[in-house]
C-alpha cells in the first residue's frame, strides 16, 4: 500500500505562484508513475500532469507552459510548480500514484488533496 499526503496548497492572486509536495511513502515498487489530478465540487477529477519513472511527463493542455511536475528520488517527495495561476485553476488537487497496464493508467493510491484557492 502506498501512502500520499500532500501540502503547500493556499490561496492566492491570479498570477500568482504555488508549489505543492507530496510526501511518498509505503509499498511503491509497483507504481510506474506518479500524478496530479483536480477536482472541483460537482464534476469529475481531471488529470493535471504525470511522471513515469523514466522521466516521461504530460500535461494536460490548459496548464502546460505554467505547471512544472517534478519528483525528488532521494526524498520521495512528489512536486507540482504552479506559475501563472488563474482562477479556473481553483480546485482541490489529489496526488496520486500509478500502475501501468496494457493500455492504460491504474491509479489506485490517493492522498487526502490540497485545496488551491486563486483570486481575480
Amino acid at each position: 500500500q502506498v501512502q500520499l499526503v500532500e501540502s503547500g496548497g493556499g490561496s492566492v492572486q491570479a498570477e500568482g505562484s504555488l508549489k505543492l509536495s507530496c510526501a511518498i511513502s509505503g509499498s511503491t515498487g509497483t507504481r510506474s508513475f506518479m500524478g496530479w489530478f483536480r477536482q472541483v465540487p460537482g464534476t469529475p477529477r481531471d488529470f493535471v500532469s504525470s511522471i513515469r519513472n523514466d522521466g516521461d511527463i504530460r500535461y494536460t493542455d490548459s496548464v502546460t507552459g505554467r505547471f512544472t511536475i517534478s519528483k525528488d528520488n532521494a526524498k520521495n517527495i512528489l512536486y507540482l510548480q504552479m506559475n501563472d495561476l488563474r482562477p479556473e485553476d481553483t480546485a482541490t488537487y489529489y496526488c496520486a500514484a500509478g500502475i501501468q497496464k496494457i493500455n492504460r493508467v491504474d491509479w489506485p493510491d490517493w492522498g487526502q488533496g490540497a485545496q488551491v484557492t486563486v483570486t481575480a
